[in-house]
């Protein structure tokens, strides 16, 4: 796995793209600090800037990097959760911002992934992870379902967990930093 996180770590450095297999689905991935990657992104899941995609950290203290104020409820969301949640958050920081939403929010996973939380880790910065599809195909269930322009269009494809089957994606909530908790995604 260690020369996995390396190669796909050079590339991420280099403003790539990488293909790789987070805690949920097969992802497409760049630095989250880095426009031109984070554009490359979006031209190749031809999918609009204004649809905002997600960030894996490694733990809390690089949440803290990305969002001006976390709400003490999303610790606990975190603590409970079972199953891959994603939050997005009031007020994003130092981050790309065509990856911002227009409402200054931002989504974000603490992966429980060995592979990502080493890569987010070793890049000491949040990884965009959104499918590895075209916007409004499927979600690809494997890695033998990912299309071939994908495969084509990154810069790097990870050699980890091809076999695979993933669940679904994460759930997603919405946490206001005036208490408002929504769930976009059960």
């Amino acid at each position: 796995m260690n020369e996995e996180i390396n190669k796909a770590l050079a590339v991420l450095k280099e403003g790539g793209i990488i293909l790789y297999p987070t805690d949920t689905v097969w992802g497409i991935g760049c630095d989250a600090a880095n426009a031109d990657a984070v554009k490359k992104i979006y031209e190749l899941k031809q999918r609009e800037d204004s649809k905002a995609l997600i960030c894996l950290v490694a733990d809390d203290r690089m949440l803290n990097k990305y969002v001006k104020q976390i709400p003490e409820a999303a610790f606990s969301i975190i603590d409970v959760a079972d199953k891959p949640t994603t939050i997005i958050y009031d007020n994003a920081q130092n981050l790309a911002k065509n990856l911002i939403a227009e409402d200054r929010s931002i989504a974000i996973r603490i992966p429980n992934d060995d592979f990502c939380f080493a890569l987010s880790r070793k890049l000491n910065g949040a990884i965009v992870s959104t499918s590895a599809n075209i916007s409004g195909q499927p979600t690809p269930k494997s890695f033998k379902e990912i299309a071939p322009a994908i495969l084509k269009g990154v810069d790097y494809v990870v050699n980890l967990h091809h076999e695979k089957k993933c669940d679904k994606p994460s759930s997603i909530i919405k946490l206001s930093n005036s208490g408002i908790v929504k769930i976009i995604r059960p």
